[in-house]
């Protein structure tokens, strides 16, 4: 139960942590320009119902889909949130959180339903209206049926708390109130029934304690100052300031997703409200009018004459007892959360590393020039850019002398144990952690065009590992000789008008298929990869191939090339003239992986410019299979 509480939360979290600059760009607005604010303006002060009853729902609800199914399911997802938007009239935080998982399933479980039949050359047509429909519908499901179902739920909670406070049980209240809170009804429960309360309550005695029962920033701030002083990560880094807000600007839901992220922060803010509570009941405190927002100064300036003492209690009494709840929860899953952070700031290190070393500096975590025997190239599927990069370095290794030190290139999830040092692109940086977490770690952005190579070197020469005269001998378990069939000339086209890179690539993957290497998701494989990462290697080339999700449907090794003499732009506005489609089963197709490696390292810009040029496919046929 525990685990599973635990896993509920952290996609919670990862729908809404992503966001929490947005959350806090919203609190700042708010506290600085709503009339009570700290600087009033009016014209400034109309962003706030927008941004809480659109923008926040709409990120929240596409992050949800795209956690499921990437950017596809986010689009869909924040589709199926405008629905429920516009069905109601209160911020629709939570039905955000359950229409945006609920659109990236449905595009996931369409696309896995339809990909084997979409004729060839239909596809974007299909992924196009199908996200289009497939979201139009959710958003109606939302507006007709799950607006409503929260709309009841906020209707059942003020009637539960109603009967609490009728039954003379005030401090209880608070076990309906801050749930109620976090699934962001704290303006329902307010001033839909604590504020006509307590307005009737003023007339009669002067002041209201229904007033502080929502309003109460103490809960609130026991959590952010627990995460604060103990949390990990992006939780410990935001929640200083999330504070700030929370507490002087009075907006509480700044501090919504902090609990959501580990929903068992609800006891936390259950008991801090129910401590509030008594103490408030205890010495008689109370307000003469609402604070809202919740705000401390706000509080302040809205107490009763006689109400100073108790109303500061109530706050700190809140405050401590919900810190100290929050303390123990965040303490004892800390080691886990550390481990689910250290991911991260281990990349984040690595990368500083890297950039060290390409400046002469030493890295933290280094394997000795002279230990150096075992360098691994990863990428998602293993075939492509990391055996291209493999080859790159593993030649220049050679060339210098370095037979000694083998250099492969493996999927992320294959990595050997026994790898020293591992180079994968930073995109990749978490995984690769993950699946070898013995080994240096190095990350790139360009497989090809990267300075490992220096940084290697000069560790092999600062250890004092003399190079000796190559023996000829292949250490990289590739084949030597290309296996008949995985380049055929037929499959060489030269002379191809300019498209845009998905039109290339889309053409490459139909090349593959109609010639039995592929079956027909392997192309959408090949579309994703590069909207992940560029497979764009340099000098004018670009290998697009299939991620690792899709490689079981590579039936067997094939490469087709193709030609485009004016060019074809990939990111960052690099021109691609030589497209090379690969699927790769086993290790048939390293001999041209390894060619391609000689041609980004020695061929000259002359040689190139043929290459990009010729009119005769023999010309590539060759360069690619013989070197």
């Amino acid at each position: 139960m525990q685990e599973a509480m635990q896993k509920f939360g952290r996609f919670l979290s990862a729908m809404v942590m992503p966001n929490i600059g947005a959350f806090i760009a919203w609190g700042f607005i708010t506290a600085l320009f709503i009339p009570a604010g700290w600087i009033p303006n009016e014209s400034l002060a109309e962003m706030v119902g927008p941004m809480s009853k659109w923008l926040l729902p709409v990120l929240i609800g596409f992050t949800g889909g795209e956690v499921v199914y990437g950017h596809r399911g986010g689009v869909v997802g924040g589709i199926a949130t405008a629905g429920i938007i516009v069905g109601t009239d209160i911020p629709m935080f939570m039905g955000a959180m359950i229409m945006g998982p609920i659109g990236g399933i449905a595009i996931k479980k369409f696309d896995e339903a339809v990909q084997d039949s979409i004729p060839g050359g239909f596809e974007m047509l299909v992924n196009n209206f199908s996200a289009g429909i497939l979201g139009g519908l959710l958003a109606c499901l939302a507006y007709s049926f799950v607006g409503p179902l929260v709309a009841s739920l906020t209707g059942i909670l003020s009637a539960a708390v109603g009967a609490i406070v009728s039954a003379g049980l005030l401090p209880l209240v608070s076990i309906v109130v801050e749930p109620a809170k976090i699934l962001f009804l704290n303006n329902a429960i307010n001033h839909g029934v604590f504020t006509p309360l307590g307005m009737q309550q003023v007339q009669e005695v002067g002041k209201s304690m229904f007033f502080l029962i929502e309003s109460n920033p103490g809960p609130g701030t026991g959590v952010l100052l627990a995460y604060t002083l103990f949390g990990v990560g992006n939780a410990k880094a935001s929640a200083p300031g999330a504070l700030i807000i929370h507490f002087f600007g009075g907006i509480h839901e700044i501090y919504f997703p902090y609990v959501l992220m580990k929903p068992t922060l609800i006891l936390a803010v259950m008991a801090g409200g129910i401590s509030g509570v008594f103490t408030l009941s205890m010495f008689g405190g109370g307000l003469v009018a609402p604070a809202a927002p919740g705000s401390f100064i706000a509080i302040m300036a809205m107490t009763a004459p006689d109400s100073y003492f108790a109303n500061i209690a109530a706050v700190v009494v809140a405050t401590a007892v919900s810190f100290a709840v929050s303390s123990v929860f965040i303490k004892a899953t800390a080691k886990a959360d550390a481990e689910s952070e250290d991911s991260l700031e281990k990349a984040q290190a690595n990368m500083k590393a890297m950039k060290a070393a390409s400046k002469g500096m030493s890295t933290e975590k280094q394997v000795a020039g002279k230990d150096i025997k075992f360098i691994a190239y990863a990428c998602d599927a293993g075939m492509g850019s990391s055996a291209l990069g493999a080859a790159a370095l593993r030649k220049k290794l050679h060339k210098d002398g370095f037979t000694n030190i083998t250099v492969k290139n493996f999927a992320i999830g294959n990595i050997p144990k026994d790898a020293q040092i591992v180079v994968s692109h930073e995109k990749l940086a978490q995984r690769a952690i993950d699946d070898s977490p013995q080994a240096e770690h190095i990350f790139v952005k360009d497989f090809t065009q990267n300075n490992v190579y220096d940084i290697i070197s000069e560790r092999l020469q600062g250890g004092g590992v003399q190079a000796v005269e190559s023996s000829g001998e292949d250490n990289s378990g590739a084949a030597s000789t290309l296996k008949e069939g995985v380049l055929l000339k037929e499959n060489v086209k030269v002379g191809l008008a300019s498209v845009t890179k998905e039109e290339a690539i889309q053409a490459a993957g139909e090349l593959l298929y109609k010639s039995g290497y592929v079956d027909k998701p392997y192309i959408e494989g090949m579309l994703a990869r590069e909207r992940d990462i560029s497979t764009y290697i340099g000098k004018g080339i670009a290998i697009p191939h299939g991620e690792n999700a899709v490689k079981e449907h590579v039936k067997k090794t094939g490469i087709v090339v193709m030609q485009y003499p004016k060019g074809v732009e990939f990111a960052d506005g690099n021109v691609a003239h030589l497209i090379v489609g690969i699927a790769g089963k086993g290790d048939d197709h390293l001999v041209i992986i390894q060619n391609l490696a000689t041609i980004t390292i020695d061929y000259s810009d002359e040689d190139l410019e043929k290459a990009y040029t010729t009119k005769d496919p023999q010309v590539l046929f060759d360069m690619f299979t013989k070197g």
